[in-house]
């Protein structure tokens, strides 16, 4: 079969756009900053997100973020103005007994397993995390869910004016978004009393808005790889320094296992400030001679991060000289790389419990809707896209076929910021997908009254010319490629070989149908052609309705006997998709 390329010229998709009358997020945000705040009494939730919406960092912050990054007292020192402004000091931040967690790949996750480790406990625990799928107030996390939105209300309007009533000529009245959600968690954990509080950290660490904490119990650094170049630097070594940056004195930290060159550069950190720094085991040291732990996210790279979390928790509970923390197993004298590596132990039953109970949508998740299966994993590094390849590929290898006929695989794609998107790509071409569908991190064309999904960092012309190289560069790669008739592996790798998959009947066999659609339920209505039973939306698909690609994949997706999509290349795609699919967290 030839190659069939859903190319849009811009103009005919920005044409499409503007006639269902879609505004850029410019003009948007300049049409919130002419309104004035809302009062306090009656407050709603959209009327608060919406006007945090309007501290969203444009591209002029960025690049003053980028000239000030060689002094971190520059970005620390106005964060702790910011906090003084907000109604607290430094050392208020102490009574949080805060676990402060940076990294590349993973760190998000790893926090996901601390908290809930520690919540087994019956401790009270408060999540700071980023960014959020489908609603802001998920990034700020009591007891693991999200708080209310009458309680979110709450507690922006009170910061928000408490920083409005202490501006003067000196100072910007309100801090960028990141920092200012940073600033309200740190209230909201204040006021809530929480036992603990476990923050992952934004983007680095050393330069992090979160890096006004003083006094953490405890630091953990999971796996480092390239991310945000612009702002950490272009080497892993360079990043591991940024990482180090949360390093503090006397308090102790842990780390995966990680290449040489940035595993000495967190050596260095650490000893700089007198850091005591471990490499935690793997999680099978941990397993000797026990049951086998059991993890609620799917993936073999779960592994390292379920490990470092134990370490994490186990180290909280034992700075609170709590008992039952996990019996010693081993000597912890070995060294590696002349760091000592962290303690075999073993884990409690609650360990256990947290460990398979956690929960954290959006990676390496799995949503089956009768013929329809979802992979939805926020991958966006080189790294985190091969560990995701890996878990696809095992999935599909663990899927039971359920008829004889043909098996489709899709492709939903989106990446943001300066990623590296022909090496993101170029991973995912050897999974053989029938069809690529790129679009933009916008659930709707025009997301109006759904202030949890705007974005003013942006406009529209941009995110839609970002889809269509998106999908040029797909269609180079998989010309370069020549795909052949069988699906091969991207490396040797020991999940062994690909004859051990199911046999496929694929639809296309040496090609992939390539596809752009101006918003994820555009995108989503076609892939899935109405079969889901849960995402159901009236009318035919709708765009790019006159594109060949489009009728002949309709017919072949609506018979085939099993559709398997992978959404992956950025957490704000997946959080728009959930959106649509799990109706139910928006609410």
């Amino acid at each position: 079969m030839s190659r069939a390329r859903g190319y849009l010229q811009p103009t005919l998709l920005r044409a499409a756009v503007s006639a269902r009358g879609a505004t850029t997020g410019v003009g948007a945000r300049q049409g919130l900053r002419a309104r004035s705040a809302p009062q306090e009494p009656g407050m709603e939730y959209q009327d608060a997100v919406r006007t945090l919406n309007t501290l969203q960092t444009n591209a002029g912050y960025l690049e003053q973020v980028k000239r000030q990054r060689g002094d971190p007292q520059v970005q620390l020192e106005a964060m702790v103005l910011y906090l003084a402004r907000s109604g607290l000091q430094v050392e208020d931040l102490d009574k949080l007994n805060i676990i402060h967690v940076t990294g590349t790949k993973g760190k998000g996750s790893t926090c996901a397993f601390t908290e809930r480790i520690l919540r087994s406990y019956g401790l009270k625990t408060g999540f700071f995390s980023s960014p959020h799928l489908v609603q802001v107030r998920e990034r700020i996390r009591i007891n693991g869910q999200p708080i209310s939105p009458e309680l979110f209300t709450k507690h922006f309007w009170h910061l928000y004016h408490r920083l409005e009533e202490t501006k003067d000529g000196s100072c910007v009245s309100m801090p960028a978004y990141f920092r200012f959600l940073t600033l309200m968690a740190f209230h909201v954990f204040l006021q809530e009393k929480v036992d603990l509080a476990v923050v992952e950290v934004g983007i680095g660490g050393a330069y992090d808005c979160t890096n006004i904490i003083r006094k953490p119990v405890v630091c953990g650094v999971s796996s480092l790889g390239i991310d945000h170049t612009s702002l950490l630097g272009d080497t892993v070594e360079k990043i591991a320094w940024q990482k180090g940056g949360i390093f503090k004195h006397g308090v102790p930290a842990f780390t995966v296992l990680q290449p040489e060159g940035p595993l000495e550069v967190l050596r260095d950190r650490a000893q700089e400030v007198s850091c005591p720094l471990y490499v935690c085991p793997p999680l099978e040291a941990l397993e000797e001679g026990e049951p086998p732990l059991v993890l609620g996210l799917e993936g073999e790279h779960q592994r390292s991060n379920a490990a470092l979390a134990l370490q994490l928790a186990r180290c909280w509970l034992q700075q609170q000289d709590s008992p039952g923390i996990g019996e010693l197993k081993a000597s912890s004298s070995g060294l590696l790389q002349q760091l000592p590596m962290a303690p075999v132990f073993r884990p409690t039953s609650h360990m256990r419990h947290g460990l398979r109970d956690t929960e954290w949508p959006g990676r390496t998740q799995v949503l089956r809707r009768g013929a329809l299966t979802w992979y939805l994993d926020g991958a966006h590094t080189t790294s985190s896209v091969k560990a995701c390849v890996r878990w696809f590929r095992q999935a599909l290898r663990g899927q039971e076929r359920l008829s004889s006929g043909p098996e489709v695989r899709v492709l939903l794609f989106n990446a943001t910021g300066d990623r590296d998107r022909v090496a993101l790509l170029k991973l995912l071409q050897p999974c053989q997908f029938d069809y690529a569908v790129f679009c933009p991190n916008l659930t709707e064309v025009s997301p109006t009254g759904n202030a949890d999904q705007q974005n003013f960092t942006v406009t529209l012309d941009q995110v839609l010319l970002r889809c269509l190289e998106h999908q040029q560069h797909w269609s180079t790669l998989a010309g370069e490629q020549a795909s052949p008739g069988h699906w091969r592996p991207p490396s040797p790798d020991p999940d062994g070989p690909p004859s051990l998959l199911r046999p496929r009947c694929p639809l296309h066999t040496h090609s992939t149908s390539s596809l752009v659609f101006s918003c994820i339920s555009h995108a989503l209505q076609w892939i899935s052609q109405g079969r889901d039973p849960v995402f159901q939306l009236p009318g035919p698909p709708r765009g790019l309705l006159t594109h060949p690609v489009v009728g002949s994949g309709a017919s072949v997706l609506r018979e085939a006997a099993a559709i398997h999509v992978l959404v992956t290349g950025s957490l704000h795609l997946v959080g728009g998709v959930l959106k649509l699919l799990e109706p139910s967290l928006s609410q």
